[in-house]
């Protein structure tokens, strides 16, 4: 899935959706896609990713108590 580095705007692809979509894991691993290679992996901070449209990660993908009120 493609997402986009809120910091440098650079896309990223990130290789598992189930490291994204774990909401007990803060990082996922992506690469860079930039120029014509193959960029090496690296972890990303999901804080740091958006969507490509610049909409925010869902919060049941970030939050492991997004269930819970606020008080």
């Amino acid at each position: 899935m493609f997402l986009r580095n809120r910091h440098n705007g650079d896309i990223v692809d990130v290789t598992s959706m189930g490291e994204l979509t774990n909401l007990f894991r803060d990082t996922v691993i992506g690469r860079y896609q930039a120029g014509e290679e193959l960029q090496d992996p690296q972890e990303f901070n999901k804080a740091d990713l958006t969507f490509l449209s610049g909409e925010e990660l869902p919060q049941c993908w970030t939050d492991p108590h997004y269930r819970k009120p606020l008080r």
